[in-house]
């Protein structure tokens, strides 16, 4: 196979692997933190 194409693979593969772990602990943590906010100050959750 051609290298360059084969860099260009590696690259989106990178990049999709470093996105999908990045919302893997994103999105639990503004949970947590919208949970907690509604704990403390009362706060609604969709605010």
């Amino acid at each position: 196979m051609n290298v360059g194409i084969l860099l260009i693979a590696l690259i989106g593969g990178i990049a999709g692997i470093l996105s999908t772990f990045y919302l893997l602990v994103a999105i639990p943590v503004v949970i947590i933190q919208k949970i907690i906010r509604k704990i403390r100050f009362g706060t609604p959750i969709m605010k």
